[in-house]
């Protein structure tokens, strides 16, 4: 039977948190991180993940509602959890657009060394003026040049990596390329699974070839289980172009899960949940993302506006912008007329995760047919709750998928590449 894989991503930002459920707590708190990672490798999951973000987000001038202030940087965080967890895979959100090689690869090869191998990277990249504005270089980056930077950043760091011998002999190095030139020696040397697991972002295109050639993990998003195998098929086609073999890249979208007693209590349950997901502000938060334009006027409970959006706008600030905000206002205009639905219940209908909802045996057998169908190799769980949003899966789903014989019951290797299936790469120093 083919095996699922499963991580754990640290919940906190845009509107999948439930802030005001009463067991939520601190965003910033070690003791949230902590239990959130012994949940995950009590679960015998693969990795624990971290998103980061380089700026406070705004919108309309202000700090967005749902940002987490006070953050702590995500490699520092997964530092100290190497401390209090043994096998569980740790994997830090760091942008490449505003970092450097030499310094971020001796960061990753350092958490690797303390983890004994167990360190992962979610390469995100931003052509992002407002963020820029942090850094020396600023707004600079075109967004046409953002993903040849990070292809040549992680080509960078691997030389790196590779620039100490397995036997443990350091070697010069030097790279000369159209957007790092640099040489010297590498300070950290070679680290226990060779080189950090790589994890790539991203639905588009582009991110798709960019994972094709570089990532030994893709985090995407899709919402059927049709989605899933149009999406599977398509990346792991790309994978011959670059000499690399269908289980060299595993698949592991983001979903969200609701569990009951019953299918029909879960439903309930997901009603709810979606329901405090998206208040009346955050209902109109998430229009505004869209429209561009201050709606703040408008019901919640009443109609979608009659204009169109502001193609211009620069409401929203450090924010993923929409593709094509023309395009998703007409879809959601065409959702809100067919079924009746105001703003609220638009926004509730039209920007929901992909979610397993039912009793611990539904949802096992859904994960499972996912996997199995090659709609996905593994998931990446987003809980609603922070920190004990993962505590009924595992306590309730993981033993029935363990019983299937989809999932592992104990780990069988100590490093992040053993639990994923990826084979350490060849040294090429």
């Amino acid at each position: 039977m083919k095996q699922m894989h499963l991580a754990a991503h640290f919940p906190g930002v845009n509107s999948t948190t439930v802030w005001t459920d009463p067991r939520s707590r601190s965003q910033i708190d070690f003791s949230s991180f902590e239990h959130l990672a012994r949940t995950a490798e009590r679960g015998r999951f693969d990795f624990f993940f971290l998103a980061e973000g380089l700026r406070l987000r705004e919108h309309n001038g202000r700090i967005h509602d749902l940002d987490v202030v006070g953050r702590p940087e995500s490699l520092t965080v997964l530092n100290a959890l190497a401390a209090v967890t043994e096998r569980l895979g740790l994997a830090a959100t760091v942008n490449a657009t505003f970092n450097e090689p030499y310094e971020l690869a001796r960061r990753l090869a350092t958490l690797d060394h303390l983890s004994a191998g167990r360190a992962a990277w979610n390469v995100v990249t931003s052509s992002d003026a407002f963020t820029g504005e942090n850094f020396r270089r600023g707004g600079y980056l075109d967004r046409a040049d953002r993903y040849t930077r990070a292809a040549e950043f992680v080509s960078t760091a691997r030389e790196l990596w590779d620039s100490w011998t397995p036997d443990g002999t350091s070697r010069p190095f030097t790279h000369t390329g159209q957007h790092f030139e640099i040489s010297g020696e590498f300070t950290v040397p070679r680290s226990p699974q060779g080189h950090p697991v790589v994890i790539q972002a991203g639905d588009s295109g582009e991110g798709r070839e960019f994972a094709a050639s570089a990532a030994d993990v893709i985090f995407t998003r899709h919402g059927t289980l049709e989605a899933g195998r149009a999406f599977y098929a398509d990346v792991k086609a790309r994978l011959a172009t670059y000499g690399r073999q269908p289980d060299d890249l595993k698949i592991m979208p983001g979903v969200t899960v609701v569990l009951g007693d019953t299918d029909a209590e879960a439903q309930e349950n997901a009603a709810e949940i979606r329901r405090l997901q998206v208040s009346p502000q955050n209902a109109i938060l998430a229009l505004e993302q869209v429209w561009g334009r201050d709606l703040s006027s408008y019901d919640p409970d009443g109609p979608l506006p009659d204009i169109d959006p502001d193609l211009g706008s620069d409401l929203v600030q450090g924010r993923v912008r929409v593709a094509d905000p023309l395009a998703v206002a007409a879809k959601w205009r065409a959702l809100s007329e067919a079924k009746g639905l105001s703003i609220r219940r638009t926004v509730i209908e039209s920007t929901a995760r992909q979610s397993f909802i039912g009793s611990p045996e539904t949802v096992a057998a859904d994960l499972e047919k996912f996997v199995a169908t090659d709609a996905a190799d593994g998931f990446i769980l987003v809980p609603h709750l922070t920190p004990g949003g993962l505590d009924d899966f595992v306590d309730r789903v993981v033993p029935l998928l363990q019983e299937r014989g989809a999932f592992r019951s104990e780990y069988t290797g100590s490093t992040l590449r053993s639990h994923l299936g990826l084979v350490e790469p060849v040294w090429k120093g």
